[in-house]
């Protein structure tokens, strides 16, 4: 079982027991959060309408943090001697995906709703 999540911009896939870093979430160390999941997949089912991700989630725990890699940048005018530079390092949370479900299953034998614009 495997989910896509967004957080801080970015999509992500994600398995149960996977660590990976993401943009700097307000949780404590050791703290739980609830990420927004986009699309799970469960064997053959596949959960990716607003309506069947009412029920799903994905649970992770902050196990760290973390600097991302520097990023060094500058400006430059020639013939007046204005020149800068500057530096920048992300901080980052770094989480465990502690649980991934998805509950809001279709029925079985119910179609999934038809495109707008279909008669």
């Amino acid at each position: 079982m495997y989910a896509v999540i967004r957080t801080g911009g970015k999509q992500e896939r994600v398995s149960e027991g996977q660590r990976l870093a993401v943009e700097l979430l307000d949780a404590p160390l050791g703290g739980e959060v609830e990420l927004q999941p986009l699309l799970v997949v469960d064997g053959t089912s596949v959960l990716a309408t607003p309506a069947e991700l009412a029920g799903a989630s994905v649970r992770g725990r902050v196990v760290g943090e973390a600097l991302g890699p520097k990023i060094r940048a500058g400006t430059y005018k020639s013939k007046s001697n204005q020149r800068r530079r500057w530096g920048h390092r992300q901080r980052l949370s770094t989480i465990e995906i502690v649980a991934i479900s998805g509950s809001a299953r279709r029925a079985k034998g119910q179609k999934a709703d038809a495109p707008a614009g279909h008669d």
